[in-house]
């Protein structure tokens, strides 16, 4: 046994030996992919992006050489909670299959319409806030979505859709500063460049003076106003005792 070596080593390097190189000499081999725990996982579950799920495993599959063997036995591990308990009932009734085949199976149970209800009302709902919404983070996942939901949608028509999320003067100084054919960085740049040196895009907050005299004006207009009291004996009110009592030796 060589200088160094261990069992346990010696086992490792039998294994990867016994992996057969994709690229000659330079070849990555299987055993060299992201551990598990750096892999997406998918749980078709809530405003779940199968769509994403895909793209960064076939990503994955092409940077690292990644067999079918691998992503599929996986598989069982990267699909969680109720995507997991789909899997192994359609790997028990249909047996083992490369990935390909399991995509169109996903696709097929979870591009419905419910699906896309829910992820259209998310895009809808999701109105830039300067205060909430860091622009790198809500420029991509509106691009997500709306990657998920159309596949074939141009880069520029996105931008566009998510521009009109802006609103206002924020969507109008974006547009002055980048024309039709900016990337979508571009769009974050100038976005984060407007909101850190303008106030454009900003909400309006008061001043600590100005909301104590709102807090004393509520305070004066909730005080309860004073009962008119009458006269008991004519009824007239208000009733003052001086001027009835005039009245009276009149």
């Amino acid at each position: 046994m060589p200088r160094h070596s261990t069992p346990f080593t010696e086992g490792k390097l039998a294994v990867k030996a016994s992996l057969t190189p994709l690229l000659g000499e330079n070849a990555i081999y299987a055993i060299d992919i992201p551990k598990l725990e750096e892999l997406p996982t998918f749980s078709g579950e809530g405003e779940y992006n199968h769509i994403k799920f895909f793209r960064t495993i076939d990503m994955l599959q092409e940077d690292f050489h990644i067999p079918d063997e691998i992503i599929v036995g996986k598989l069982h591990s990267l699909l969680t909670r109720t995507a997991k308990k789909w899997y192994y009932k359609i790997r028990q009734d249909h047996g083992k299959h490369n990935w390909p085949w399991w995509k169109s199976q996903i696709i097929t149970k979870w591009a419905n319409d419910s699906w896309r209800f829910k992820m259209e009302n998310a895009f809808e709902s999701a109105i830039f806030n300067s205060e909430k919404d860091k622009p790198f983070t809500w420029f991509l996942k509106g691009k997500d979505i709306l990657s998920a939901l159309n596949p074939d949608m141009s880069d520029s028509m996105i931008n566009m859709k998510k521009l009109k999320k802006c609103g206002g003067e924020l969507e109008h100084a974006i547009e002055c500063r980048c024309v039709e054919l900016c990337s979508i960085e571009d769009y974050i740049n100038a976005m984060e460049d407007i909101i850190i040196g303008t106030r454009i895009g900003k909400t309006w907050t008061k001043s600590p003076m100005e909301s104590i005299i709102t807090q004393m004006i509520s305070r004066e207009e909730k005080k309860p106003e004073r009962p008119v009291v009458k006269c008991h004996e004519c009824g007239v009110h208000p009733f003052s005792q001086h001027l009835y009592k005039k009245g009276l030796n009149q």
